[in-house]
């Protein structure tokens, strides 16, 4: 702990950083408290006006001279100073006291830390030139025996360190021990040849050449070299990462940075940019390579080196013959310059790894399709499309702001239909200004089909199509087929097991993945389960359903259609067995087909996956339609329901419905037919459209009797005595609650007859009979405690509170429905919430709570609102007019008033 502080003197180091040297491996608990008592240890032991603590950690005190490491630095740059200035004695004595401050190697007596490796290298590094620029001082001063004797020493502890063989040479040579200096000069050579792979670089040979007594022949200086392309004129936007990669490479080490993404996003262009911005960082230049990734045939490293290495103004008749050779003289090369080399379109890592600077302060730019995770150190930049205002900037410097601004609607049109991808934008933005009579109209249009959009897309060697084929025409078999199915699914966001479905395989993970590090399936983010999602670009997705039509059968589509339905079907049974709620109604999610590997894990919150894959579902339940997978379209529509119905979905419910009874009549299926009546039946009820919600209900109580299904029945007539007990038909009511009471008894459906209950209960409240209602309702809630049901059980408790309003009971009446919203809320049933507190609302008015039954009523109103129901919207409005009229606020009030009529004026007789 000590010494992390005396590494870092006069800065604060934190606990946690102080945990993680002292237990690099697991941390006690008591770690905190085992750190203040050594800090206390140490002050104990002479420290005590040094060490500082600060509210994240310690400080250590200390005065430059105080420590070995800062006056060693002190010491070396006076010396270094002297050497500089001819004093050759002075900087030998001062490297000699740099020296002494010096015993053993760096902390060598504790174990590594890679906290402090860093400082530790660093120091290290200082040492040895520090040694080696004491040997200059010995030169200088005419003592090269004893130079030479120490230059032999360091050689022995760092062989490939070319600098001290050529001051060996050099000290042998003026030593007049030229035989010995040739040999050292072998020796070097054999040296870097064995270990490295390399020849000696200049200095070494010059250094030969001048024992020899001639001088190496001039070369011309190749630098700085500039094989750049041109940077577009008109390139737009990126200015985020244009500053993260400006900032990276312009640094003073080593820097390496992969641009990766999609085909037509724009990473040549954006890596030739920034390059060209950073020119004057990199002063002997930038090298630009082609490394044709995409093609059929990548080039590889044993012919890039000798192109490389000739830019650098190495000769063939100096080019080493292997690749290693090649690669390592590379490095060599690089470690003395300050270059930025440019590696355009990289097929992977293999290819790039032998082009790549071992250190120095080169940097490397590499654009590729591919993820490159194995190229170590190296920074990973992903490039996406553009946001839409820089798609528009595009555009306007491709086709004129006049044109933009006269059709500014259909601008953003034609960027939609790009999917705003600059290589899209760009064919368009160049279409459209060979085309200067056209309005921006007639491109949007023949973007709209889909059918033809990639055709459009296309101008001179600009090709949307060719360039998505380059990385499709790479992908393996199995990779190829599922990116085809993905495109039968619409613009939908995709879980990872759909891959899976699409290939008919138990697991597809590995085909994802391949997918996703080529940028042809984009990873969006994770759901509201957790589950991570996919999509397709939209003119991938327009590419991969194009390949399909042309590589894939109708039959071969289709069945990979259905096992994607078909899993979904699967999880969608097993996540409504799961809801807390018991679904007052049937669906069918049977099925003998594909079926999801382990999907408790994937549905173990069942609300949550049901909300993440709604849109996904509705969509779905479309294709399977327009496939004639009807027997698949009307069970999917109808497994949704309990959610639907719990969440209030009722636009999804009832668009999915009208496509799912069509499939069932296609179908020839009367049980389907009669599930999607009930469910319609009951979504009309909802929006108070009660005609249609009785035909449907009667609809179904029909099929269900002809197929012979009596609890169907029963939930049949359930909801024709609902929708008459609304309409205040209350004989035709009773009696449909009674055949529905007798049924549900009849097949032992308890749930049911629960249900029943509180319905018979609420006929007779209606009716006036307050105490067969009120029996009715405790009957209802002791049957649903008994059977578990508390759903059921807060909506007899709901009906109970209404008959103690109906009494001037309204102190129980409120603790009643208080009761049932919390229920309601720990079921997760937002809406049947919603109601509650519009009970409770009036409850509170009744009693004169007017500030409580202001904020429920105006809740509840706005609900009511947004789902569709003017009836209950009647309701609290009238509610306010009363309470607004109470407070005074005659004109509010009338406001009100005026809007229950008007909605009451809409509603069916």
């Amino acid at each position: 702990m000590l010494a992390t502080l005396v590494l870092h003197p006069n800065v604060p180091v934190s606990v946690d950083v102080l945990a993680e040297v002292l237990w690099p491996q697991s941390q006690p608990r008591s770690a905190s408290a085992n750190i203040r008592t050594y800090v206390h240890s140490l002050r104990r032991g002479g420290l005590a006006d040094r060490i500082e603590s600060r509210p994240a950690g310690y400080v250590l005190h200390a005065e430059p001279h105080e420590i070995d490491a800062t006056r060693f630095e002190l010491v070396a740059q006076r010396a270094r100073a002297a050497l500089n200035d001819g004093d050759p004695a002075t900087a030998l004595a001062l490297y000699d006291e740099a020296g002494g401050l010096w015993r053993g190697t760096v902390l060598e007596d504790l174990p590594p830390c890679h906290v402090w490796a860093a400082s530790a290298a660093r120091l290290s590094e200082m040492r040895s030139l520090v040694r080696e620029h004491r040997i200059d001082a010995l030169i200088q001063l005419g003592r090269s025996g004893e130079a030479v004797i120490e230059l032999r020493g360091l050689l022995a502890e760092q062989p490939i360190r070319e600098a001290l063989w050529e001051k060996l040479v050099d000290a042998l040579a003026a030593a007049g021990r030229t035989g010995e200096a040739l040999q050292a000069c072998f020796d070097a050579e054999n040296v870097l040849l064995e270990e490295l792979g390399t020849s000696p670089g200049e200095g070494l040979r010059k250094a030969r050449a001048r024992l020899l007594g001639a001088e190496p022949a001039e070369e011309p200086d190749p630098f700085p070299v500039r094989q750049l392309p041109l940077d577009l004129p008109d390139f737009t936007g990126r200015r985020g990462t244009v500053d993260e990669l400006t900032t990276l490479l312009r640094g003073n080490g080593r820097a390496v940075a992969v641009l990766s993404g999609p085909p037509g996003v724009g990473k040549t262009s954006l890596a030739v940019r920034v390059v060209h911005q950073l020119s004057p960082v990199f002063p002997d230049g930038q090298l630009y390579l082609d490394l044709r990734g995409t093609s059929a045939r990548p080039r590889q490293a044993g012919e890039l080196l000798p192109e490389v290495l000739r830019s650098l103004g190495i000769p063939d008749a100096s080019m080493p013959p292997t690749l290693a050779e090649r690669s390592a003289l590379l490095r060599s090369q690089l470690a003395r310059r300050r270059l930025c080399l440019v590696l355009d379109d990289a097929a992977n890592a293999a290819q790039v790894r032998p082009l790549l600077p071992g250190a120095g302060r080169s940097a490397v730019l590499i654009t590729s399709r591919v993820r490159l995770p194995e190229l170590v150190g190296a920074a990973s930049i992903s490039v996406d499309v553009l946001p839409e205002t820089e798609a528009t900037a595009l555009l306007t410097e491709l086709v004129g702001e006049r044109r933009v601004r006269a059709e500014p609607d259909t601008a953003a049109e034609i960027l939609r239909g790009c999917g705003y991808l600059p290589l899209a934008v760009r064919v368009v933005g160049a279409k459209l200004a060979q085309r200067p009579a056209w309005r921006l109209r007639v491109l949007a249009d023949r973007l709209r089909d889909e059918r033809r959009r990639l055709r459009e897309l296309e101008v001179g060697d600009l090709a949307v199509r060719a360039s998505v084929a380059l990385s499709y025409d790479r992908l393996d078999p199995d990779a190829a087929r599922a990116f085809r199915g993905l495109g039968l699914l619409g613009a939908t966001r995709f879980p990872a097991w759909v891959v899976a479905a699409l290939l008919g395989r138990e697991y597809a993970d590995d085909v994802l993945d391949q997918l996703v590090d080529v940028h042809l399936v984009e990873l969006t983010s994770s759901d509201e389960n957790g589950q991570a999602r996919y999509r397709l670009h939209d003119l991938l997705r327009v590419f991969a359903t194009d390949r399909g039509h042309a590589e894939d059968t109708g039959a071969d589509r289709r069945s990979a259609l259905r096992r994607v339905i078909e899993g979904y079907l699967d999880l969608a049974g097993t996540a409504a067995e799961r809801i807390p709620i018991h679904f007052f109604g049937t669906h069918d999610v049977r099925t003998d087909g594909w079926r999801v590997r382990q999907p408790e894990s994937l549905v173990a919150d069942p609300t949550a996956w049901f909300e993440a894959e709604r849109i996904t579902a509705t969509t779905l339940v479309e294709l399977a339609a327009r496939w004639e997978l009807d027997d698949l379209a009307w069970r999917l529509a109808t497994a949704f329901i309990p959610f639907f119905d719990l969440r209030g979905h009722q636009d999804d419910w009832e668009r999915t419905h009208v496509i799912a009874l069509a499939a069932a009549r296609r179908r020839g299926c009367p049980r389907g037919q009669a599930i999607v009546q009930r469910n319609l039946g009951q979504v009309q009820l909802y929006r108070d459209a009660y005609p249609e919600a009785l035909a449907a209900f009667e609809e179904s109580r029909m099929l269900f009797e002809r197929e012979g299904d009596r609890r169907g029945v029963a939930i049949g007539h359930s909801g024709l005595g609902t929708v008459h007990r609304i309409l205040g038909d209350n004989d035709s009511a009773l009696e449909h609650c009674e055949r529905a009471l007798r049924l549900f008894g009849e097949v032992g459906d308890r749930h049911g007859q629960a249900v029943a209950t509180i319905a018979l209960g609420s006929v007779r409240l209606s009716s006036g009979d307050l105490a067969e209602a009120e029996r009715c309702f405790a009957e209802a809630r002791s049957l649903s405690v008994a059977i578990g049901d508390r759903h059921r059980e807060a909506h007899a408790l709901m009906r109970m509170a209404l008959v103690r309003q109906a009494h001037g009971e309204l102190s129980t009446a409120r603790d009643l429905i208080t009761t049932s919203i919390a229920i309601f809320d720990d079921l997760g049933d937002h809406h049947c919430v919603g109601y509650a507190n519009q009970r409770l609302g009036e409850v509170c008015l009744d009693s004169g709570d007017l500030a409580h039954a202001r904020l429920l009523l105006v809740n509840s109103v706005r609900m009511h609102r947004r789902n569709g129901d003017r009836r209950s919207e009647a309701e609290v409005s009238e509610l306010l007019g009363r309470l607004h009229q109470t407070l005074g606020e005659n004109e509010r009030s009338h406001g009100y008033f005026t809007r229950a009529r008007a909605l009451r004026a809409e509603l069916p007789a």
